[in-house]
């Protein structure tokens, strides 16, 4: 329970909860951080991070919510590679004619150039690392602040973890900034290792998806 009383519960994705998970990726998207106006164009995060994830795999997609006000969630794809295929023929082909090329520079410095982001908006095969036989789900979670540090975080990959494995899914990876200090240590303490295919300014971690871990993250 919060100071305020309520309670946060994780539910699964609605279609009604599209446009918050857009903002809380943007709000998070520089190292943990706020990243509206880094961008010429905001929706750019969300729609590489957030919103393909849950037009693919919404019964992948769980959110923490108070009612219908949204705060945090996890989203992932069972199979990385199918997930690209269908990325390259449904996803890339709109978000290239929305985002044409990059916009002038805002001044300010990014985790990514745009020129980068569209890259990887149409591009999908960035997704395809040496290790997917082992470990084909992939996740990114995101949370707001102000939930950080409740657990909400290590219950949220708790409840993905559960529904790849009742899919029969082995194990999950995922990508991490590596200036996100913060981020890493939690993984850390959730039980991902590094992958062969992690380097240091791109770490590439990996956990079964059986199981759970304490952690209050």
């Amino acid at each position: 329970m919060r100071e305020d009383g309520r309670v946060p519960e994780i539910r699964q994705y609605r279609a009604a909860d599209r446009e918050q998970l857009a903002r809380i990726c943007l709000l998070t998207a520089a190292v943990g951080g706020d990243a509206t106006g880094v961008y010429s164009d905001d929706a750019l995060m969300p729609e590489v991070f957030a919103l393909p994830y849950v037009e693919y795999a919404p019964e992948l997609a769980f959110v923490v919510a108070e009612g219908d006000r949204v705060l945090g969630y996890v989203v992932g794809v069972a199979d990385t590679a199918a997930f690209v295929e269908w990325w390259k023929r449904e996803w890339a082909p709109g978000f290239a004619a929305r985002h044409p090329s990059p916009g002038a520079p805002t001044g300010r410095a990014p985790l990514f150039t745009e020129a980068q982001l569209i890259e990887a908006g149409t591009a999908p095969e960035r997704m395809l690392i040496d290790e997917l036989a082992e470990y084909p789900a992939h996740l990114h979670i995101d949370l707001l602040p102000e939930l950080q540090g409740q657990g909400f975080g290590r219950r949220l990959i708790d409840t993905l973890r559960a529904a790849l494995a009742a899919q029969g899914v082995p194990a999950v990876h995922l990508g991490l900034d590596a200036a996100n200090i913060r981020a890493r240590s939690f993984y850390d303490r959730l039980g991902f290792h590094e992958l062969p295919s992690s380097r240091p300014r791109t770490p590439m971690l990996g956990i079964a998806t059986s199981g759970t871990a304490g952690v209050n993250g």
